[in-house]
């Protein structure tokens, strides 16, 4: 088994590419430990030191450490780690209808076709592309014009997040959504 890694915007966050699904479909993320119990991949790599997040997707998976680790040690602990769960036919997930895992949404009912209309550009124009950088960006909401978004995996903390939310997301909304106003991103 070949892993290979790609660094992402986000220095904190590497992304891990075992050459098999990982999940398949869907996606979770894990900020703790204590979340992981889900998901035995997880719990591996959150016995790892520094380690603070973990990030599963179709084919990859981003492990987020603390400051105090450096890469040049953690990724190769990271990647026998990842190899040794593959490798022990452990399942990912104890439960796939985890992938995805279904979080509150709100808004208005009389807002559902702008929500609907929201959703639909996040999944086709910015879902995919983040995820080439290991992270996810999930609705959560929309008031008042204000729509609210969910960073996840290696966008999570990432030093470009407020441009890619503020210059990327909120102007592409703005354009084809004109109810928009702004984007905010929420823990």
């Amino acid at each position: 088994m070949f892993i290979q890694t790609e660094a992402t915007p986000n220095p904190a966050t590497l992304k891990f590419l075992p050459g098999r699904p990982v999940l398949g479909r869907g996606s979770v993320h894990y900020a703790s430990a204590a979340e992981a119990v889900s998901s035995p991949l997880a719990e591996r790599l959150f016995t790892l030191p520094g380690v603070t997040g973990v990030y599963l997707g179709d084919d990859f998976v981003t492990v987020t450490k603390s400051g105090d680790e450096e890469w040049p040690v953690l990724k190769s602990i990271a990647m026998a780690a990842i190899m040794d769960h593959f490798l022990s036919g452990a399942p990912v997930l104890h439960d796939l209808d985890d992938a995805e895992q279904a979080e509150d949404e709100e808004f208005a009912e009389e807002d559902a076709p702008i929500v609907h209309q929201i959703k639909e550009l996040l999944d086709a124009r910015v879902r995919p592309a983040v995820a080439q950088d290991g992270g996810d960006i999930v609705f959560r909401g929309f008031d008042k014009g204000i729509v609210y978004l969910k960073m996840r995996g290696s966008c999570a903390g990432c030093p470009s997040s407020t441009a890619t939310l503020k210059m990327g997301i909120e102007n592409m909304l703005k354009h084809y959504v004109p109810e928009v106003s702004e984007v905010r991103a929420v823990a």
